[in-house]
Parts: structure tokens; sequence; C-alpha cells
């Protein structure tokens, strides 16, 4: 029998031999896998062969109560792994309630170690790496500008996400507000086959990123501090 706790899975986010073998073992042996997505998940215990799980739905839109009933099927002595579609969960991804949850009912949390895609991302991007943020997906509309003129006066290298779409139009106030011509890094595909880095400056970003061929995929954005 598993250890009754919640366990912490990462997943793979683009390339299914990141998979660590712990991971693979968690997988197998806990009672139940709460997930955002059945279905994806669903595939990928198929890639893995793994077989007979219980999945339990939870995704932004049901996380409160899903927290609730996850935590009692741990407090009653079973073993449930959480996973995202891709990568850590918690990382720019649903669990933060869940894990908060648990612990308040006294379970046990075991997080394993894995697939995320700012680490590999901040290692290739040759900025200076002793100091960093990372903030997730940045804010849309409400702060946005301060976000960004915060991120300009920083000392540390800066790390965030950005879906494809909205990219253009981040460059372009990145090269308004971020006026000093330091460097940046925008990454896409991390871990799959068109994995790229363009590695440029705040003024040359969206001519850049505008001569790529494919703009598919979650972008990695890494700005150098001020000073560097």
């Amino acid at each position: 029998m598993f250890e009754s706790a919640l366990y912490i899975v990462p997943t793979p986010i683009g390339n299914l031999d990141d998979i660590t073998i712990r991971a693979v073992k968690t997988l197998e042996s806990v009672d139940f896998i709460a997930c955002e997505d059945t279905r994806h998940t669903g595939i990928l215990l198929k890639l893995l062969n793994i077989s007979g799980k219980k999945l339990i739905s939870y995704h932004d839109h049901n996380e409160i109560q899903k927290a609730e009933e996850i935590a009692k099927i741990i407090s009653d002595g079973k073993s449930v792994a959480l996973v995202s579609d891709a990568g850590t969960p918690l990382i720019s991804d649903p669990g933060y309630r869940l894990v908060k949850k648990a612990i308040e009912s006294g379970c046990k949390i075991i997080s394993l170690p894995g697939a995320t895609a700012f680490v590999p991302a901040i290692a290739a991007s040759g900025l200076a790496v002793h100091g960093f943020s990372f903030f997730g997906f940045i804010p849309q509309k409400k702060g946005r500008k301060t976000f960004l003129e915060n991120i300009k006066n920083s000392l540390l290298t800066s790390v965030f996400y950005e879906s494809p779409h909205r990219l253009p139009r981040l460059l372009k106030e990145i090269k308004e507000i971020i006026d000093d011509n330091r460097k940046i890094v925008i990454a896409k595909e991390i871990s799959k086959i068109h994995e790229t880095y363009v590695r440029t400056t705040t003024q040359k970003a969206l001519e850049d990123f505008e001569n790529l061929s494919e703009f598919k995929g979650e972008f990695v954005i890494l700005i150098d501090g001020k000073n560097q």
C-alpha cells in the first residue's frame, strides 16, 4: 500500500522521455489522480502503460469544492497524485487551494521534482542567473504597465510566460518601457522538436520575433536585470 499523502507530480511539457522513474512509480501506485483534464491525463497514462486509475477532475473552476473532497480522501488514508496538463502543478497551474487545504487537514505533502518550462529556459538563456524573479503569466490589464516598470528597475533577471497571440503587444510595450536596450531572450517550445531561443535586445525583440516562422506554443520571456 502506498503511503497516504498528496503527491505533487510533474508531467512532461513536450517530450515524454522527461517523465521521471519516480513520477511513473507514483502514478502507478496512488489510489487517485487529480488532474486538470481527465482526457489529457488519460492519454498520458496510456502512453505510460498505466491503467485502471481513478481520476478526479480538478481545475480552476471547481478547485474550492474539490480541494475539500480530495483532502478528505487523503485524511481517510488514501493516496492522491496531483498533476497538471503539462509541467509542475501550482507553477502557473491549479493546485494552491488543494495543497493549502491538505495541509490544514493534517495531510502529508510529497512534492516530486520534475519538468517545468522556465528552468531549462533560464539555464540556456545566457543571461545572468545568480538571482532571478519568476512571475508566471503577467497581468493582462490592471497593473501591467507598473509590472513592466518594476522589471525595468529590477537588478535580477525577470522570467515570465506569454501566449503567442499576445506576444507582439508585449514586445511593443517592452520596447517602449524598457528602453535601455538590455538583453532579452524569447524561448519557445521548450523540450519539443522546434525548441527555439531568440537572443536579442529589448529594442530589437519585436522585429526578431516577427521573423520567426512558427508562433505556436507558450513562450518563456527572460529579461536581463538592470546594469547586468
